[in-house]
């Protein structure tokens, strides 16, 4: 009985991540741009310094 319970616990949490990996997937994209943007406005200061 313990085996069943703990087997759908596991099949529900599994069901549930995978449920919320197209947001999560999705809202990494937008940090990695963002971070790109960043990255490319301080290369650009720097080289407006030299």
């Amino acid at each position: 009985m313990l085996t069943l319970i703990v087997t759908c616990g596991i099949a529900y949490l599994i069901w549930r991540i995978s449920e919320q990996l197209p947001d999560l997937v999705f809202r990494l994209s937008e940090i990695q741009r963002d971070l790109a943007e960043i990255r490319r406005q301080l290369d650009n200061n720097s080289k407006d310094d030299s």
